[in-house]
């Protein structure tokens, strides 16, 4: 499953790399309402939720639809700008039908097919199928639904003043060390695509992340098969410190597309794609497969041996050994005429959390 962004007819500076205090700000959101999809940052929330004032808490709460379970498309500038001030103001630009369309999508969880019709601040119909999607998702979303649909000026107001009071109480400080990390991540890519092109600047951004064949469209790997267009200007990729495990695509209509990826770090890099992660799971679903994993999970063994071990035909067990080998589950080792298997333990240890980082990305 993938996501594909069109880049056609794109002048040659394709791709824009920029930091963006407002999508990083966003990240950190994220990060409070969900801090267990964020291990390394679960102790940073901790203390910021300790330190919140009561009011901006009950305030963060109050609009945490907006980058939860995905985020709002205004709060991922395509455009990004040196300050959050300047990324609010231009926020601030944007005119209700649209805001209001982009907070609708992540307040009721919807698919964005539902606001794609006439608009729910003039028609009715549309309001109502809004509010009882809001409905669903419990009386928070509702309520906020329905202080949007009924001035949506007000709701746009408080959401900004309250992302600003967001600085002073976490998001300076913590930007202040990210930034650092930013920089450097952004000349790197920089570097990467004035001196090497656009292909090798996308495989620095994540495993997830290619240019296709023919070098009109970037492929993202994404739990969705879709597909948008950059038009008009660059197609804007943003670095997150923040944001690891997720890579967050803004892609619905009307809105220029921007992929926020995160930073690299110590230790293991990116996570392997979903189709990796697919294929694992398809050859452990296998009984005989496992049986055969049971035996090289106690060292190394021919296929005659295992055929031996288990009963079964060699050319049975090679067909089974190939799969798993595909997926990336076994490694095969030639001493003279015989090839002995070993699994891969890092590969079957880490499914689990390459699963969960798949799902989440």
């Amino acid at each position: 499953m993938t996501l594909r962004i069109d880049i056609s007819g794109r002048p040659s500076e394709r791709l824009r790399f920029a930091a963006s205090p407002l999508a990083e700000l966003t990240a950190m959101l994220h990060v409070l309402a969900e801090p267990g999809h964020h291990p390394r940052h679960a102790a940073w929330a901790a203390d910021v939720w300790a330190g919140l004032r009561p009011e901006l808490a009950e305030r963060l709460r109050e609009a945490e639809f907006l980058w939860r379970s995905s985020r709002a498309d205004f709060l991922v500038p395509s455009r990004p700008q040196p300050t959050l001030v300047e990324e609010l103001d231009d926020v601030d630009r944007i005119d209700d039908e649209k805001y209001v369309r982009s907070a609708l999508v992540t307040t009721c969880g919807s698919n964005r097919v539902h606001f794609a019709g006439p608009s729910p601040l003039a028609d009715t119909t549309a309001r109502e199928r809004a509010l009882d999607l809001a409905q669903a998702r419990g009386p928070q979303q509702e309520a906020f639904a329905e202080r949007l649909l009924a001035d949506p000026v007000a709701v746009r107001a408080r959401v900004r003043s309250t992302l600003e009071q967001c600085a002073d109480a976490f998001f300076d400080a913590a930007w202040a060390g990210a930034a650092e990390r930013l920089a450097t991540d952004l000349r790197l890519k920089n570097d990467l695509l004035q001196r090497h092109g656009t292909a090798a600047a996308l495989a620095s951004v994540s495993d997830a992340v290619t240019l296709a064949p023919d070098g009109d469209s970037i492929v993202v790997d994404k739990l969705q098969d879709s597909a948008t267009a950059a038009r008009g200007t660059a197609l804007t990729f943003v670095p997150s410190v923040f944001g690891r495990p997720h890579l967050t695509v803004v892609r619905a209509p009307g809105w220029q597309p921007v992929v926020q990826y995160p930073v690299a770090e110590a230790g293991p890099t990116e996570p392997v794609s979903l189709e990796t992660v697919t294929l694992r799971l398809e050859a452990l679903a296998h009984p005989v497969r496992l049986r055969l994993l049971r035996t090289l999970a106690r060292g190394p063994h021919t296929t005659s041996e295992l055929a031996h071990a288990w009963e079964l035909s060699p050319p049975e067990v090679s067909r089974h050994l190939a799969v798993l080998r595909r997926a990336g589950l076994l490694t095969g080792r030639r001493r003279g005429r015989y090839v002995h298997y070993t699994l891969d333990r890092s590969a079957l240890t880490t499914l689990g959390t390459d699963l969960l980082s798949a799902v989440l990305r």
